[in-house]
């Protein structure tokens, strides 16, 4: 009976083992994904959230101020006529 928890024990160490190093792996392979996707994205020159953000407000602006030019010189055609 003792041989029997021996080889019990010795199958749950080596599953313990085998699950560690499954959870080792698992770490690595996340981690370079992760930079690989870093260095993948940093060499695509995109912008981040507030350098978009900040150009749609200077679009939004602009598109306002034509908006009023375009009315006052609606306006003063109309006033010419």
């Amino acid at each position: 009976m003792q041989t029997r928890n021996k080889v019990l024990d010795d199958i749950s160490q080596l599953m313990t083992n085998a699950m560690g190093v499954a959870q080792g792996a698992k770490t690595e392979a996340e981690t370079a994904m992760k930079s690989l996707m870093d260095r993948w994205l940093a060499d695509r020159d995109f912008v981040t959230r507030e350098e978009f953000d900040a150009v749609r407000a200077m679009a939004q602006k602009a598109r306002e101020e034509n908006e009023a030019l375009k009315t006052r010189i609606d306006a003063l055609e109309a006033s010419s006529k």
